[in-house]
């Protein structure tokens, strides 16, 4: 359902009325495209608060390959024509109270000179358990980017981006403690058009964790279907080239769109859902190239039955994305409508994941991606049962994800959507709809491609460091953590 608050605000009328009454005006955000890959509007600033605890020169690698101009100095910043598509701050060696001044010190002299769609990316430490100065300091970092976020206006985001540094490494240049390619795929997606819908995050990057496995040759007796020329097309613009994905409740809205982002980056993707939707489901996989998998996730045996019908074998990205609603408040809820939310939602994912990755069907340097909400995270009227059911995968990510990394050199990650224009919030009342629009940093709704590109950044064979997060695509929603 089209915005019509939205696009009144773009006409001329519609900016002047928002502006005396002080209502929400909501940008154009700026998402991926292939005719606008990459930001727009200057340069991107790279500064540092303190004594870095990174790697300077994978850090500068990393920053170069997002395809803008790299600037370090801010003697210029005071001429009112400069402008910075992105600002960078490294402050993982910030360890006291006191240093968080040159936090103020770097980003207040700049902040005004973003451009429209800019971003603001802080690199801080994981606060350390044996150190309670630097710990504080750290987690000041993170209350500092929630609240910048919602001061930023023009469509323009603020994160933060935690690393796990080497013991010792605290307030010293440390050469080694940040790999390029732990950083580089988060940093890639966080500044850029991809994410435009994602603000107020914190992100934990552990460079311990290992990349993905290379996508084995044709004949080496492990490539599953897998062939070489897939290989060989793999690269910046293809990175699951030669990778097979299966997204569930795949026939519309966002897991339609996770299907398309992932197909585009190269994976032969498996639509799975229910056999009702076997119309809409075969279209799309003809469409991406794919397979079509038309079967209830729900039943006991669905996790044996994916592993049967995989055409390669095996599986390199898992993204469990099938959900229902039954909304009714609990005191009109019948025991129907709790279970089968409980069961599909949270059950189903439970057992199907366990069963693909014990069964070694999801390969090693596999993702898995779950769907949670910030309804899980806030709570929402009505959906005590989807609320729950959705906390439940955040706290199934967050257990599992360890011991998936340890054991099988599979990540597990979940998404979290806010308001997304879909068919199912098209049918939510006027005025809920308009708040739900409305009561988030960038006071609009999502699109199902926002939530798709976080999917495809968690998949990413370079995102091996992200692992256990819950990330929620949600604008920087005002409910929530």
């Amino acid at each position: 359902m089209a915005d019509r608050y939205l696009h009144w605000t773009r006409t001329g009328p519609g900016r002047f009325l928002s502006r005396r009454l002080g209502l929400p005006q909501p940008a154009r955000l700026h998402r991926w495209s292939a005719e606008r890959p990459v930001l727009e509007g200057g340069p991107l600033l790279h500064l540092t608060a303190g004594r870095t605890a990174c790697d300077g020169a994978a850090l500068a690698a990393a920053l170069g390959g997002c395809g803008l101009p790299v600037r370090t100095k801010t003697a210029d910043t005071s001429r009112p024509e400069t402008h910075f598509s992105a600002v960078v701050l490294d402050a993982t060696g910030i360890r006291s109270a006191a240093e968080l001044g040159e936090v103020h010190s770097a980003l207040h002299p700049v902040v005004r000179s973003l451009a429209a769609n800019g971003r603001v990316v802080l690199l801080g430490s994981v606060p350390a358990p044996d150190d309670h100065h630097q710990a504080a300091a750290q987690q000041a970092l993170e209350g500092f980017v929630r609240s910048l976020g919602k001061e930023l206006t023009k469509g323009c985001t603020a994160q933060l981006v935690r690393v796990r540094v080497a013991p010792g490494a605290h307030g010293e240049a440390h050469a080694g403690t940040v790999r390029t390619g732990a950083l580089e795929s988060t940093l890639h997606f966080l500044l850029s058009p991809k994410s435009a819908y994602v603000s107020g995050q914190s992100i934990t990057v552990d460079p311990s964790l290992p990349t993905a496995a290379a996508v084995p040759e044709a004949g080496d007796g492990h490539s599953g279907g897998r062939t070489s020329g897939d290989r060989r097309a793999a690269g910046p613009a293809r990175p699951l080239a030669g990778r097979t994905a299966l997204v569930t409740g795949a026939a519309r809205g966002i897991g339609a769109a996770v299907a398309e982002t992932l197909a585009r980056d190269g994976a032969h993707v498996v639509c799975l859902d229910v056999p009702q939707s076997e119309p809409e489901l075969s279209a799309l996989a003809e469409r991406l190239g794919g397979s079509a998998l038309p079967m209830d996730i729900g039943t006991p045996f669905a996790g044996a039955d994916i592993a049967a019908a995989l055409p390669s074998g095996g599986l390199d990205v898992l993204v469990q994305n099938a959900g229902i609603t039954r909304d009714r408040r609990l005191a009109n809820m019948s025991a129907e409508r709790w279970r089968s939310v409980l069961d599909i939602n949270l059950a189903a994912v439970l057992r199907t994941t366990d069963h693909l990755l014990g069964s070694g069907a999801v390969r090693a340097g596999g993702r898995i991606v779950a769907t949670a909400s910030i309804a899980g995270i806030a709570g929402n009227t009505g959906q005590t049962n989807y609320a729950a059911s959705k906390a439940g995968v955040a706290g199934m990510v967050r257990s599992l994800a360890p011991r998936a990394a340890a054991e099988h050199g599979v990540t597990v990650n979940a998404v979290a959507p806010g308001f997304i224009e879909t068919r199912m919030t098209a049918a939510v009342p006027f005025f809920v709809r308009e708040a739900g629009r409305r009561m988030n940093s960038l006071s609009q709704g999502g699109l199902p491609a926002d939530v798709a590109e976080t999917v495809a950044w968690f998949a990413h064979p370079g995102s091996g460091g992200v692992n256990g997060q819950v990330v929620r695509v949600c604008g920087q929603s005002l409910l929530g953590a």
